[in-house]
C-alpha cells in the first residue's frame, strides 16, 4: 500500500463498476479517501441492471488502504449532486481529485443502425455522457478551487483521434468528453487545476467478462486468433485496475501540469510512470491497434466496421 495520497480527498463520479471501480481502488490504494457514487445501492438496482454496488466498491476502496464512501447519486440530476458536494464540504472541507467516469448510456445505442434509421432514444446516451460530467463539474470545481489546486479526470473511449466510432450518437458521446476536457483546461488554465481526458484500452470490465462468458482468471480462454472479431483483439486488453493506476499515478505527480489539456491513454501512461496491470503487463490497446492496422493496410474505420459486423 502507498501513502502517496493519504490526504487528498477524491470523488470518482460513476464508480460503481468498470473503469470507475477500478480507480476508485487503486486511489484507495494509494491512501486517499474516496467518495464512490452512482445509481445501484444494495438496495436499489439501476437501469444497468447489473450486480455491482456503490457499498462494494467503497468496501473495496477501504480493503486497499484508503477510505471508502458511498454516496448513491444520479448525476443527471443537479439537486443530487449539489447536495453530494456540500456533503462532501461539510464532511472534509475539500476535494482535491475529481474523475468523471459516469456513462451508463450502451442501452441506448443501437449499432446495426444508421443514424436516420435509428431512435432517438440516442440522444440519452449523450445525456448520460456529457450532461452528466457537465453538471458534476459544475458543482465540484468550486470546492476544488477553494483548496490549493486538484485534478480533473474526464474518462471516455479513445482519444478523439481514432476516427468514426461505428454508431453517430456513441461517436459524439464518447469524443465529445475530449473536447468537454479541453473546455474545462482552458478555462481553467490558470486557477490550479489540471484537467486531463484519460481513455482505457479494451476493458475488461464486469460485462465485458460476462458477454465473453470468462471470468478474470481465465480470461483468455475469450480470446480468438480471427482478427475479424472483438475477441481476435481481446488478447491486448486490460483491467480496470490499469487505469486505476494511470489515475493514482497522475494524481502523485507534482509535474501533472505537463498533461493539462492532453486526451491520454492508460497504455501511455503506463510507459510514463512505470506501473504495470495486474499480471505484471502493459498493455497498450491503442498503439497494438494503429501497429495493426498500419500492417494490414487498414482505417480505423475499417476496423470498427469489421468488428460490428
Amino acid at each position: 500500500m502507498s501513502e502517496e495520497l493519504r490526504e487528498r480527498i477524491a470523488l470518482v463520479a460513476g464508480g460503481t463498476r468498470g473503469a470507475g471501480r477500478g480507480i476508485a481502488i487503486e486511489l484507495g490504494a494509494a491512501g486517499a479517501t474516496v467518495y464512490v457514487t452512482g445509481r445501484t445501492t444494495r438496495d436499489a438496482p439501476s437501469p444497468m441492471n447489473r450486480p455491482e454496488t456503490v457499498e462494494e466498491t467503497a468496501d473495496m476502496v477501504s480493503d486497499a488502504g484508503g477510505e471508502g464512501i458511498a454516496v448513491r447519486v444520479d448525476h443527471s440530476q443537479p439537486d443530487e449532486v449539489a447536495a453530494l458536494i456540500r456533503r462532501i464540504d461539510s464532511e472534509q472541507g475539500r476535494l482535491d481529485v475529481l474523475v468523471n467516469d459516469i456513462w451508463g448510456g450502451d442501452r441506448f445505442i443501437d449499432w446495426g443502425k444508421r443514424f436516420w434509421d435509428h431512435d432517438l432514444q440516442g440522444i440519452y446516451a449523450l445525456r448520460q455522457a456529457i450532461d452528466t460530467h457537465i453538471i458534476t463539474s459544475r458543482y465540484a470545481v468550486p470546492l476544488m478551487l477553494n483548496g490549493t489546486g486538484g485534478l480533473l479526470v474526464e474518462v471516455t473511449d479513445g482519444t478523439g483521434e481514432e476516427g468514426y466510432r461505428g454508431n453517430l450518437y456513441y461517436d459524439l458521446a464518447k469524443y465529445g468528453v475530449v473536447r468537454l476536457a479541453r473546455g474545462e483546461a482552458h478555462e481553467l488554465r490558470d486557477r490550479g487545476i489540471v484537467v486531463v481526458c484519460l481513455s482505457p484500452g479494451f476493458l475488461r470490465s464486469e460485462e465485458m467478462l460476462d458477454i465473453f462468458g470468462v471470468s478474470e482468471d481465465n480470461w483468455r480462454d475469450g480470446t480468438s486468433d480471427d482478427k475479424s472479431t472483438d475477441r481476435g483483439h481481446f488478447g491486448s486488453s486490460e483491467t480496470p485496475r490499469y487505469i486505476g493506476r494511470a489515475v493514482a499515478a497522475l494524481a502523485a505527480d507534482p509535474d501533472v501540469r505537463r498533461f493539462h489539456g492532453r486526451a491520454l491513454t492508460s497504455g501511455a501512461l503506463a510507459q510514463e510512470y512505470g506501473f504495470t496491470d495486474l499480471d505484471g503487463t502493459q498493455p497498450d490497446f491503442w498503439g497494438y491497434i494503429r501497429a495493426w492496422l498500419e500492417a494490414e493496410g487498414k482505417t480505423f474505420e475499417d476496423f470498427i466496421d469489421t468488428v460490428l459486423g
